[in-house]
């Protein structure tokens, strides 16, 4: 047989253990194994057409097609994880949105909005666009031109608008392409903050209502921006924008033409200064509440998650929930996963600054949030984690890290205290302290037993 190819799809549930997730890359690799969409590659054989394109391997061929592996379709998962292995933004926005609007579907993407992958700050302002009723996943581009991955996964999308994006197919951020046959709406703006107050000029019009809350985002750091953009696609708050020590005039603006609307801060004094809060509040003309102030980006991602006040905020301080995980140093990421965020699982972003193992407030969080069952797992909440970029992002070896983090484990009693151990049927084990010695022993060595 010349060459096998069977469909992969991108909720594959199978148990991967470090070695046999290793050995499954290795193997892509060793027999050019490629994960992507059938329908992007021109060297296939005519096959029989189907309704839609769907996520494909092609195994033990030496001429297998280099572009498909590009697309960010889950190219392998996880019990807990599942990865869209984009080698850029721009890969992982195509993946995203066409696993979160899969073609074929009973109802597709109305619209897309193309963003340039450069204009990082105008991609999280975009996301509220993501949100329903527009429901609009974002692709990237190239400036003016649009990459091939966007420009097939547009085709597949092939949005048809509806009266909730005003007919608009495409929205086109901040100069952006506008596709030939289809209908466009520019969203344009001379900087990143006046595209933040049309975007949220733009939605408030096709909503006919205002928005509920503003975010303030920082336009000089991204990494403290990023998460601002999963908040935006799950509730469709603007995002609007300040300096570290003073607000644009675009911003002013959008804030004066909106009365009695709470203003939330993302981001310590360090990030948006007091002075700039100021004069957010006097623009506003009400009270403005930071809703994370930490230090670094990846605890501050987490400050935000954990954040609620009267109804903003995510407030994920329980199991049961999916997030979504980034690297910091690929900022146009936000707004690629920003479809994650506003379907399936709702899930905050975190960020990582570290591509080889989770930092240690992410992993505090996370494990924070590990869930567990005394009897009945079917019973038990459940986490789930996206992860987005391919190795370079967020290594193997991080991703089984995660999953481990994620994996419900059964809640055993021990001591008096209660602790996650492995689902076994072997004997409970004897009084132990919380740092698994035995109160009993004379020495201070660890002694076998399950991990607290």
């Amino acid at each position: 047989m010349r060459y096998f190819f069977s469909d992969v799809r991108y909720w594959v549930r199978g148990h991967l253990g470090r070695a046999a997730l290793a050995l499954l890359l290795l193997a892509g690799v060793a027999t050019g194994a490629v994960f992507g969409v059938s329908a992007l590659s021109d060297d296939e054989p005519e096959l029989e057409p189907e309704p839609a394109p769907s996520p494909q391997v092609f195994v033990g061929r030496a001429d297998a097609p280099e572009e498909p592996a590009e697309l960010g379709f889950p190219a392998f998962a996880t019990s807990n994880t599942t990865r869209v292995a984009g080698q850029d933004p721009v890969a992982d926005a195509a993946g995203i949105a066409l696993a979160t609007f899969p073609p074929g579907a009973n109802e597709g993407a109305a619209a897309v909005t193309l963003v340039d992958a450069e204009d990082w700050a105008e991609g999280v302002a975009a996301s509220s666009l993501v949100a329903e009723p527009i429901g609009a996943p974002i692709l990237l581009t190239d400036g003016e031109d649009l990459p091939e991955l966007t420009a097939s996964a547009l085709d597949s999308l092939d949005p048809a608008g509806n009266p909730a994006t005003g007919s608009t197919q495409v929205f086109s951020i901040g100069g952006s392409p506008e596709p030939r046959g289809l209908k466009a709406s520019a969203i344009d703006g001379a900087n990143a903050a006046e595209v933040a107050a049309e975007v949220a000029a733009t939605r408030e019009e096709l909503t006919g209502e205002p928005p509920e809350h503003v975010l303030i985002a920082s336009s000089d750091d991204p990494a403290y921006a990023m998460p601002a953009a999963a908040w935006a696609a799950r509730s469709g708050d603007p995002v609007l924008f300040a300096q570290a020590d003073s607000v644009p005039a675009a911003t002013i603006e959008a804030l004066e033409g909106i009365e009695d609307v709470p203003v939330y801060i993302l981001g310590s004094e360090d990030v948006i200064s007091g002075s700039a809060e100021r004069e957010i509040a006097d623009a506003a003309g009400s009270e403005v509440k930071r809703a994370a102030t930490a230090d670094d980006p990846v605890t501050n991602a987490v400050e935000f998650a954990r954040y609620t006040d009267a109804g903003f905020g995510w407030n994920i301080n329980d199991p049961g929930h999916g997030f979504v995980i980034a690297n910091s140093e690929r900022p146009a990421d936000a707004a690629a996963a920003a479809p994650l965020s506003g379907s399936g699982t709702w899930g905050p972003l975190l960020l990582t600054d570290d591509a080889g193992s989770p930092p240690a407030a992410l992993e505090g969080y996370l494990l924070d949030l590990k869930p567990g069952y005394e009897d009945d797992p079917t019973r038990a909440l459940y986490n789930h984690i996206w992860i987005v970029g391919d190795e370079s992002a967020v290594s193997v070896d991080f991703q089984v890290e995660l999953d481990e983090i994620a994996e419900v484990a059964r809640i055993k009693a021990g001591s008096g205290d209660s602790f996650l151990g492995p689902d076994t049927a072997s004997p409970e084990p004897e009084a132990q302290d919380r740092d698994g010695t035995d109160p009993g022993a004379d020495t201070d060595e660890p002694q076998d037993g399950p991990a607290p």
